[in-house]
């Protein structure tokens, strides 16, 4: 196996037996990334001459004898949307073509500390908004699966990074499923935490009480040591919780006999790929046979979670991209008459179709006489997802559901139907709505038109047990090895 192919775990335990050095790991991801993303297009830019510092630091305290955590040296992308001081962060957008990060974001702060290496920024659809990363201003990403083919969104290019061993691990952002389904379409494991669970301060927000900061890695083992490096409290966000202090990963290997796991049958709908069904039921099925014990539940309101989500999500949309107006921040129009041109034709320049047709949306239903019809009464809603949540965690410890209703389709199969590219979080958006947690782990291949493609499902559970469904996810992926295959470019 090639340096660049490894786990967080296996390229650990290759650091500490000096086995390796940093620097040879980080170079042979670069050398990778080199070979083959000029046709996978994950990242926005490559950090060579930083990455390399930064390895050679670790390599230095490896010199001393000094004692090294699980994610020093570990060669990771990072999602466009997440600052990474005096670097350039576009959050895929026109409008932030230019701008450089002036501070860190915490998790990249925390990551720094013990000695992460950063390879670079991934694509993503602009602003996180879209289920494709083909909204970004830079070009879409492919899923190295199939390079027709989209590798979900937003965090497209962290999920695309991950599956196609251009890095070890990465980063992303879920606010509908932005990491869960990228992770599903590119057959790796992506963890969406409970909101407050990781700080977002250095996140550029899209939906505040929506969004959350996660891991995409090639393994749950991974996934599990990668949230522990980066949860926790912070008071730069007043939103983060002091939750559960325990490391996840040391009960990873805890036997899941008699966990009680739902299966809501709101989510085995018609719009379901018959295919999917049945990997994520023969999916049960190994996890019955590992001691669990499998029993259908209902969650009344999950038709409605879209509805609510393409209602406050673009109302927050509204209101926290207003900072992006050409004069305070981003990009400026030219040659304009007066202020109000400036503004609009900055906005019209710097931010793409969904973004502005996202934004009208918002503005249109927070605007006086619409607020109470649409979203005061999403926000109702919300509340009804959020009991029926609780009250399926009274008697179940966790739930599974698929985590899209396709398999990745064709770049530019939906682009002229925003319908279609929203029905893709339909299984993913209540759980952000709620605010629980949610795993993503591969459950099987399909072929379709020549391609073998992944097939994904989620894991989701109580706020802030995050090792229930690692622990599950583990489980499962301990009794197959769907995880373990590899795309054709890694």
């Amino acid at each position: 196996m090639s340096l660049h192919q490894l786990t967080i775990t296996e390229a650990h335990e290759g650091l500490r037996k000096k086995d390796f050095s940093a620097r040879e790991l980080t170079d042979a991801c670069l050398e990778h990334i080199n070979a083959v993303d000029g046709d996978v297009h994950a990242y926005l830019s490559v950090h060579d001459e930083s990455a390399r510092a930064h390895a050679q630091s670790v390599d230095e305290k490896i010199a001393r004898g000094e004692e090294i955590g699980i994610m020093a040296g570990i060669p990771c992308a990072i999602k466009d949307v997440l600052l990474i001081e005096g670097t350039r962060t576009t959050a895929g957008s026109k409008m932030l073509e230019h701008y450089q990060a002036s501070y860190d974001a915490t998790v990249i702060s925390k990551l720094k500390k013990q000695g992460t290496v950063f390879l670079g920024k991934t694509n993503l659809d602009e602003f996180a908004m879209g289920t494709s990363t083909e909204n970004s201003a830079y070009g879409p990403t492919h899923n190295p699966w199939d390079l027709s083919r989209v590798p979900g969104g937003s965090s497209g290019g962290s999920a695309a990074a991950v599956a196609a061993s251009e890095c070890i691990a990465a980063l992303g952002s879920d606010t509908g499923g932005s990491i869960r389904q990228p992770a599903g379409f590119c057959g790796v494991t992506g963890l969406k935490p409970t909101y407050g669970a990781v700080s977002r301060y250095g996140l550029i927000a899209m939906a505040s009480s929506l969004d959350q900061i996660g891991p995409f890695a090639k393994t749950v083992e991974d996934a599990a040591l990668f949230f522990d490096a980066i949860k926790g409290p912070d008071p730069h966000d007043s939103s983060s919780a002091a939750a559960r202090t325990e490391q996840t990963h040391q009960s990873l290997k805890n036997p899941i006999a008699g966990m009680k796991i739902g299966i809501p049958k709101e989510c085995f709908i018609d719009a379901l790929d018959p295919v999917i069904e049945k990997s994520v039921r023969d999916a049960l099925e190994v996890l019955k046979s590992l001691g669990a014990d499998v029993v259908d539940i209902e969650l009344p309101t999950t038709p409605y979670a879209l509805s609510v989500y393409y209602i406050i999500q673009p109302a927050e949309v509204s209101a926290n991209l207003a900072r992006f107006d050409g004069m305070r921040y981003g990009t400026r129009a030219a040659w304009t008459k007066d202020l109000a041109e400036m503004y609009s034709k900055s906005r019209q320049e710097g931010l793409g179709a969904e973004t502005r047709r996202r934004i009208i949306l918002g503005t249109y239903t927070l605007a006086a006489g619409y607020y109470d019809a649409y979203y005061k009464k999403a926000q109702a809603v919300r509340e009804l997802v959020r009991r029926d949540f609780a009250n399926a965690f009274r008697t179940v410890d966790c739930i599974v559901t698929p985590t899209s209703p396709s398999l990745a389709f064709h770049i530019g199969e939906k682009s002229s139907d925003p319908l279609q590219l929203y029905l893709e979080d339909v299984f993913t958006v209540s759980a952000n709505i709620a605010g629980v947690p949610g795993l993503a782990v591969p459950c099987g291949f399909a072929e379709k038109d020549g391609a073998h493609l992944p097939i994904g499902m989620q894991f989701l559970g109580r706020h802030f047990d995050e090792e229930t469904i690692l622990r599950a996810g583990y489980a499962y992926q301990q009794a197959t090895d769907w995880h373990t295959q590899k795309s054709p470019l890694s």
